[in-house]
């Protein structure tokens, strides 16, 4: 068996503004496994139908400003 090794997560701190899934979000709160984000930042935000805030996993987003 190979070893495996784990790579550390840095979670994104309130106020840093995310990427996931072809959208930007800003942090609202840091939760132990996830982040939630209001993603209203979002030019197109109004020609979707969705929720103001969601909720993404620490692994499925990547940071690309910080506060």
């Amino acid at each position: 068996m190979a070893d495996e090794k784990e790579v550390e997560i840095i979670p994104a701190n309130v106020g840093d503004i995310v990427e996931f899934n072809d959208m930007k979000g800003k942090v609202e709160k840091v939760n132990e496994n996830s982040v939630i984000v209001d993603i209203t930042i979002n030019d197109d935000f109004d020609e979707h139908e969705m929720f103001e805030k969601t909720v993404v996993n620490h692994k499925r987003y990547k940071i690309i400003s910080e506060s």
